[in-house]
């Protein structure tokens, strides 16, 4: 089916569907297109729930937090919508140095966080291979952050081998919008204008030895609807050719930003058609990870923890050296200004699993292996028993007043019930042991 056909939205069919997903099967285009035309809300309650029952089922419980970490705004590019594209006269220009970088992801490491997104504008001579090897070296010796993911302009193959070679474990970069006149409109200057060298991005990060990478569209830019199911069809093609797909899949909505040029009305996203992009994203693959970013408020936030997402940003900066100094230019405008702290208390107290972990990586279930253990529900129990042990030590070292409390009466309860040795993995945690995971 061509995104374009009418899609079926009987009541039958679309049970049907959800069937399927329950099934932990993946979705084609014809099934994600008419789940996003459905327009009846009873029907809609139902798609919810068996996202909810899906991510359940592959995940668990569990909700994993990371912070970004802006390295540079410097850009050659200049897109519309973004505070860091070269048109934007009123920025201020900061790339950090390897020591600055450091620095910033030690405070972040000293608030709980192991893993951390690396981002940076598209700058070959400011951020490109050479600066980005240097700094994962930098941080990965200089803090205690045990796994970096990158989202930077795309690369050469050669690029992307020495990127993998440097520890990255997911690379990220997302296509904006499939809508060839849409993009070419919104892409001005910069090597970004080119649409075929970005739509082939994934296709030399996967041949350079990456089996973990993250995707998206800038919802808001064009159609949404339009755009979720081209960003899915790219994802199948994707697993057609390798056998695995996206590890993650993001949402992010078109927010202001300063210099921005872009209409934020014409293809406009409300509230609840992200609630439904979330729920589709996680039927179509079941065993993607949806990252939710700080882009949204706290309230839309906490709603869609229970929708589907499965990864979450917290306590987050848009803008290089925004941790220790704020920054200045921004790349967008957050939403939701809470601490990881005080997300992580949401998150618990919503009955769910907050999670620091990050066990896949040193334990090499990535790209096809783990696609497999996630659509054999096996991946939630190495998910639960990590994420019981990272809290552990997030509760020894990070937390702090009713949030630790609140954290400690849960991993009372989630130790008394544990398999595995995850009693005394907390125990040797609580005399000191850390990295310490199933």
């Amino acid at each position: 089916m061509n995104i374009t056909d009418t899609p079926n939205t009987e009541t039958g069919y679309i049970r049907d569907v959800l069937a399927k997903s329950l099934d932990l099967q993946t979705l084609t285009v014809s099934e994600v297109s008419s789940l996003l035309w459905v327009e009846d809300d009873e029907l809609w309650s139902e798609i919810f729930q068996a996202a909810s029952d899906v991510k359940e089922r592959v995940y668990g419980k569990r909700i994993v937090l990371f912070a970004p970490l802006y390295l540079s705004n410097e850009c050659m590019n200049d897109c519309l919508y973004c505070g860091f594209r070269r048109g934007n006269k009123d920025a201020k220009r900061k790339t950090l140095s390897m020591d600055e970088a450091v620095e910033e992801a030690a405070l972040l490491a000293r608030r709980g966080y192991r893993r951390l997104l690396l981002v940076a504008g598209e700058h070959p001579k400011r951020a490109g291979i050479d600066y980005f090897e240097k700094v994962i070296d930098a941080v990965y010796k200089g803090s205690d952050i045990r796994i970096l993911h990158l989202n930077a302009a795309p690369m050469s193959v050669d690029d992307f081998r020495r990127l993998k070679a440097s520890g990255v474990g997911v690379y990220q970069c997302f296509q904006e919008t499939y809508h060839l006149p849409s993009y070419r409109r919104l892409h001005r200057a910069g090597a970004k204008a080119d649409y075929a060298w970005r739509l082939g991005v994934m296709d030399r990060a996967i041949e350079a030895g990456f089996e973990d990478v993250g995707m998206g569209v800038l919802l808001g830019l064009y159609d949404w609807r339009w755009d979720v199911a081209a960003l899915i069809a790219h994802c199948r093609s994707l697993m057609n050719k390798y056998g695995f797909g996206p590890h993650t899949l993001s949402v992010p909505r078109l927010q202001p930003a300063q210099g921005s040029m872009a209409d934020h009305s014409r293809y406009r996203v409300s509230d609840d058609d992200l609630k439904k992009i979330v729920a589709v994203y996680r039927l179509a693959l079941p065993y993607v990870g949806v990252v939710v970013s700080t882009r949204e408020p706290a309230d839309l936030r906490d709603e869609l923890f229970t929708l589907g997402a499965s990864q979450v940003s917290a306590g987050s900066k848009t803008s290089p050296w925004g941790y220790v100094k704020d920054g200045d230019t921004e790349q967008f405008e957050i939403g939701d200004s809470r601490s990881l702290e005080e997300v992580i208390g949401k998150i618990a107290g919503l009955g769910l699993m907050p999670s620091l972990c990050t066990a896949c990586y040193r334990e090499g279930r990535s790209g096809e292996r783990f696609k497999h253990l996630a659509e054999e529900e096996a991946i939630k129990n190495f998910c639960h028993e990590n994420a019981v042990l990272s809290l552990k030590e997030y509760v020894e070292d990070s937390a702090s007043g009713e949030v630790k409390e609140q954290l400690t009466e849960l991993l009372d309860e989630e130790i008394a019930k544990s398999r595995n040795g995850v009693a005394q993995k907390c125990k040797l945690i609580e005399q000191g042991k850390r990295d310490l995971h199933i």
